[in-house]
């Protein structure tokens, strides 16, 4: 009798021991197994993101919050991080971020990541970790339509803006000197600021991603004086940005873009930020979907195309 209630006793324990393993296996991430950005949000009680002030319709202020098609794949993402630390409270804080301090906040620990209009380049592997691409787009340029730019060899000898630390930058500089056009090129801070000197006529025309410029131009008071223009300079992907070396973040993040991309979520989400009125104004980009995003949202990948 005893031994059968030893053998009984041992098969209780091994059974429980199963149901208990199987529950952990379902459950919230355990602290001792949290590694890199996870781990950093969980010890501090907040995630922090970094935004943009007016990558129109990507990530901008509306006047009362961030929004956009980028923000708002972020905040799919904060959703995502409070179900896998079982923290559906978890605190949200956003960070102001530039094109030129983007990449120096996220390495000092000052953002967690951003969703934004990062551009994903080989060359900024070297710094940062990039998801699954968003968007995929032209980089063109934006001018007065009286000016007479039609291509980049209309600029020679002109005042070309574009925004500092981005691969726009990078491309306008490396035409002007293959091509040898003379282009008097200033780098300001940020896009509002480089479409500003368009405006003013201190230069006649402003190099970036395309989608930013039909932002600049539909939300501007007179869109009709404006014309997206030119060859374009090459093709690229704006991509999440997080640290370098953290597979568990990757995954997640990756995880929350290829579902939306492969469930249709992606596709109605860019149709209403690029095809319908968008906070402020009511606005309408009518920027349809291309061909080459439908590829990307049926096949997600994390591939950089410079």
């Amino acid at each position: 009798m005893n031994a059968a209630l030893r053998h009984w006793g041992t098969a209780l324990a091994i059974a429980l021991l199963s149901v208990a393993s199987c529950m952990a296996a379902g459950s919230p991430a355990h602290a001792d197994e949290l590694t890199g950005t996870l781990k950093k949000i969980r010890d501090e009680g907040v995630v922090v993101i970094g935004v943009r002030e007016a990558s129109i319709p990507f990530s901008y202020s509306d006047g009362t919050r961030t929004v956009g098609y980028s923000q708002t794949i972020a905040l799919a993402i904060v959703d995502e991080i409070r179900k896998v630390l079982g923290q559906p409270n978890l605190r949200v804080r956003e960070v102001t971020i530039t094109s030129a301090n983007r990449f120096l906040m996220l390495v000092n620990n000052q953002i967690d990541f951003e969703c934004g209009s990062t551009t994903h380049t080989r060359e900024r592997e070297n710094v940062a970790a990039f998801s699954n691409s968003f968007f995929q787009y032209a980089v063109r340029m934006i001018a007065r339509k009286n000016a007479g730019i039609n291509d980049f060899a209309d600029l020679a000898g002109k005042p070309v803006v574009t925004t500092a630390g981005t691969s726009d930058e990078r491309l306008v500089r490396q035409l002007n000197g293959s091509k040898q056009l003379n282009m008097r090129i200033a780098s300001v801070k940020d896009h509002a600021d480089a479409f500003a000197a368009v405006k003013s006529d201190r230069a006649v025309a402003f190099v970036m991603d395309e989608p930013i410029l039909y932002g600049f131009r539909a939300t501007d008071p007179h869109p009709d004086d404006f014309v997206v223009t030119g060859t374009p300079l090459g093709y690229e992907t704006y991509a999440c940005m997080f640290r370098k070396g953290d597979e568990p973040f990757r995954d997640l993040v990756n995880g929350v873009i290829s579902r939306m991309q492969t469930s249709g979520e992606a596709e109605r989400l860019y149709n209403v930020w690029f095809t319908q009125p968008i906070p402020p104004y009511g606005i309408n980009l009518n920027y349809p979907l291309s061909q080459e995003m439908r590829a990307l949202f049926a096949h997600p990948n994390d591939k950089a195309l410079d």
